[in-house]
């Protein structure tokens, strides 16, 4: 089985690709394009340059992996995909090969998080507008409404919905998906040093912890935007 799990940034993508790495069936990859959308757009994020030296920076090439063999004689590979890196020049046709699903979170929340890291910040880098777009790209393509989970739900209770979605994803589920040992791994992205502080910290998924978040003025004109495209995937997402 082939699962892209499709993220925006500052979610709960990489603790997610944690739950799934420590089963003894399932080999990860972390953010496979990421290399490629360095290098195609010129962005400035934090280690570009090593991000690139050490990644593929070849669509064609990355793609060609995401739907080779599986690592490690595995019979699961779970890749952990940010909406944003699909740039539009990257051939699609590959997706409809792949177990798709999406992990959404409220924008709100995304972009407080996200402009502690940037001080700039566009609705392109949110990747919510893309998320939504992958979306209807995949049932549009594939007649069937992908699954959607939403980072509040699996932080309130991670044992009911990982049980959950394994069960939508026809796979057994395991106690292993829920507690994890701390610290870096050698499937994290050289990128990890950057990003990765509170997961190389974490044992499990953390809480949920409601918040009022309050942004600058000048950063809530992305929320709007984001907003209609969060709701068309809330609308879809796994219930239980």
């Amino acid at each position: 089985m082939y699962i892209a799990m499709w993220s925006g940034p500052r979610n709960i993508s990489t603790a997610l690709m944690r739950a799934w790495e420590n089963r003894n069936d399932t080999a990860v990859w972390d953010e496979p394009f990421y290399a490629y959308y360095l290098r195609a757009t010129g962005i400035d994020h934090p280690g570009a340059d090593e991000v690139i030296a050490n990644g593929e920076p070849d669509w064609r090439k990355v793609v060609d992996k995401v739907i080779g063999a599986i690592p490690a004689g595995r019979t699961i590979f779970y890749q952990k995909h940010m909406t944003h890196h699909l740039l539009p020049e990257i051939d699609r046709d590959w997706l409809t090969r792949m177990t798709n699903c999406f992990l959404t979170r409220d924008p709100r929340e995304v972009i407080a998080s996200y402009a502690k890291v940037r001080t700039t910040l566009t609705v392109a880098d949110v990747g919510i507008p893309q998320q939504a777009e992958i979306f209807e790209w995949v049932r549009s393509r594939t007649g069937q409404t992908p699954l959607v989970l939403d980072a509040r739900d699996v932080l309130q209770d991670p044992h009911r919905m990982m049980a959950g979605l394994c069960a939508a994803l026809d796979v057994p589920f395991t106690e292993h998906m829920l507690a994890w040992p701390p610290g870096p791994r050698e499937s994290d992205g050289v990128w990890g040093k950057y990003w990765y502080a509170s997961v190389w910290t974490s044992t499990g998924f953390t809480p949920y912890e409601p918040k009022v978040h309050t942004l600058p003025k000048y950063l809530e004109p992305l929320a709007e935007a984001c907003a209609p495209h969060y709701r068309t995937l809330y609308e879809c997402r796994l219930e239980l």
